[in-house]
């Protein structure tokens, strides 16, 4: 009987140990939404990127006249509760990430791929719309229903929406590949197949002079 006694006491410390050596792996519902805002879209590869280039028709630029943020509004549209499409790109981008209880960033690190630079406050990043909506307004987005425009201007599941430097997004603007490139030539790859990607998927034409410029960048692929 003590003999017993011994050997289950001995049996339970080693249960305990083994359950202490177990990792927890159980998370909380803020950590698994921030786990699912990671995924970055992909783009295509360079040679589907080139395939589909071929395929989109090449015109010339509309009218700038009648464009505004307010014809794609919200511009930054709520996606999950309280967190809007800016917010789920910054928290998806960025590294070590903290949001407040609204889900807005307070604290973070982020790469800007556009420049290599590595900033340390939410108050230097932007979050870039790949293909600028002045850009797409002149491609064919003006033609577009509101709600389509909108879309567009929230698309997660597309790579148009990139968290960067303000000083590079601002140095952007609305211009197209024909007048700017990431001044770091390591993303011109990545910057032209996303163009593309994102051009492709809704059908916006492209200038003879921006063809030409995501060809040459999609040489460095």
């Amino acid at each position: 009987m003590g003999g017993t006694m011994i050997f289950m006491r001995r049996a339970g410390r080693v249960a305990v140990l083994a359950l202490l050596a177990i990792p927890i792996t159980a998370v909380t519902a803020t950590q698994q939404a921030a786990a699912e805002t990671r995924r970055q879209p992909q783009a295509e590869s360079a040679a589907l990127a080139r395939r589909m280039l071929a395929q989109l028709n090449v015109a010339r630029p509309l009218s700038i006249r009648g464009y505004s943020h307010r014809r794609f509004q919200p511009r930054w549209a709520h996606h999950k509760g309280t967190c809007d499409a800016r917010e789920m790109v910054l928290a998806r981008d960025g590294r070590r990430v903290r949001r407040n209880a609204a889900c807005q960033p307070v604290k973070g690190v982020w790469h800007s791929p556009y420049d290599g630079k590595r900033l340390k406050s939410e108050k230097l990043v932007d979050v870039d719309h790949v293909v600028p909506l002045a850009y797409a307004w002149r491609s064919g987005a003006r033609k577009w229903s509101q709600a389509r425009r909108r879309a567009f201007a929230n698309d997660l599941t597309r790579p148009e929406l990139i968290a960067v430097s303000h000083s590079a997004n601002i140095a952007k603007g609305g211009q197209g590949p024909q007048s700017w490139r990431p001044p770091r030539r390591g993303h011109w790859c990545r910057y032209a197949t996303s163009w593309i990607t994102v051009k492709h998927h809704y059908r916006l034409f492209v200038t003879r002079k921006e063809k030409v410029a995501l060809l040459n960048m999609l040489r460095t692929c």
